[in-house]
């Protein structure tokens, strides 16, 4: 009595097993973006419009894309002052007076993305 073993290399075994990670990187990444827009401070919808994951060659980005000021929620900012860049003053609405500067007391950090990265997650 004898046995025989056959083995056979599928040779688009690379091509399966790239799909495979793309497929699951891409999940991770929808579920980064969605805890991010979820988790992210909303006073007009720009930082959480901005939002956005992407897949290519079995490297996944995920972040915030044409919003300048998505570190400083992210991360906060100190104290600073806040001087005119084209006018001679500063005015708002409410404003008794123009004035040269102002001292901003900084703002508390809000994080989303980290937060959204650092995320336990189970199986996808």
């Amino acid at each position: 009595m004898g046995a025989d073993y056959r083995i056979v290399v599928n040779h688009g075994w690379q091509g399966w097993v790239r799909n495979s990670v793309t497929r699951y990187l891409e999940k991770l990444g929808r579920e980064i973006q969605s805890d991010m827009e979820r988790m992210a401070p909303v006073r007009t919808g720009r930082l959480r419009a901005g939002m956005y994951h992407e897949v290519n060659r079995g490297e996944l980005r995920v972040g915030v894309r044409n919003v300048p000021y998505w570190s400083t929620v992210e991360f906060g900012s100190g104290p600073h002052i806040i001087k005119p860049n084209t006018k001679k003053a500063l005015h708002w609405p409410g404003a008794r007076h123009p004035v040269n500067q102002v001292l901003h007391p900084g703002t508390p950090a809000q994080p989303f993305m980290r937060v959204a990265l650092y995320k336990r997650r189970g199986r996808l």
